[in-house]
């Protein structure tokens, strides 16, 4: 993928994310790209996760180095996404603001299968959000004491659960017909109108939950 077009991705908020996830079942090659794209998310976020079980692999032991890396890496974590929630706050769509469409939707409508693919593992595997959720769970999977099959099943269950949502979207645009395209169509809407303000409240409440975390684990 082109450089341009990966820093217009990284920069896209949570809500931009998800609309991208509804565009793409809906484009010219909407089955085939949906499925594609879904396989790329459940990869990437699978690659992350393992990583940091393997970086990671020592920190059910609470007096070891890995676990207070691990405890100063989300308070640090929370605090940088609070404060960027605080900033896309401050930076929402007033009244009478209109709202337009971002450009980077139109080069969705016909993306080719291996740009599908890709897509999906880079907004799974590095949308800055995603990395602090996904690195956070792992994590604590680790210090929960998983080992061995609990440990695969564990993040195998994680993973799936954190793309239910690309899944649903697909399997909506894929089996809903008509009704599901005009469903698809309306969250799209809502999210382009209300992006700066769903991304600051999410934002927010991740940063508040992972800081917490931290907290806690510094304070065993």
């Amino acid at each position: 993928m082109e450089p341009c077009c990966r820093r217009r991705w990284r920069s896209h908020s949570a809500p931009s994310l998800w609309i991208g996830i509804v565009l793409i079942p809906a484009g010219r090659q909407g089955r085939r790209n949906g499925l594609l794209f879904t396989a790329g998310w459940i990869a990437g976020l699978g690659i992350v996760a393992t990583l940091v079980v393997v970086v990671f692999g020592g920190a059910d032991d609470p007096e070891s180095p890995s676990s207070a890396i691990a405890d100063w890496g989300r308070v640090l974590a929370g605090v940088a996404l609070i404060v960027l929630g605080a900033r896309k706050w401050w930076q929402r769509r007033r009244a009478g603001n209109r709202t337009e469409t971002p450009r980077w939707m139109a080069s969705l409508d016909d993306v080719s299968a291996l740009r599908a693919l890709l897509l999906g593992a880079l907004l799974s595997g590095t949308n800055p959000k995603n990395l602090v959720l996904t690195a956070s769970a792992a994590t604590s999977i680790v210090e929960a004491g998983a080992h061995n099959v609990d440990l695969i099943v564990a993040v195998t269950v994680f993973v799936l659960v954190g793309s239910c949502t690309v899944l649903g979207a697909v399997i909506i645009h894929l089996f809903g017909g008509q009704r599901a395209a005009s469903f698809l169509d309306s969250v799209r809407q809502f999210m382009i109108t209300n992006s700066t303000v769903i991304t600051a409240i999410v934002l927010l409440l991740l940063g508040a939950n992972i800081l917490g975390d931290g907290l806690t684990g510094l304070g065993r």
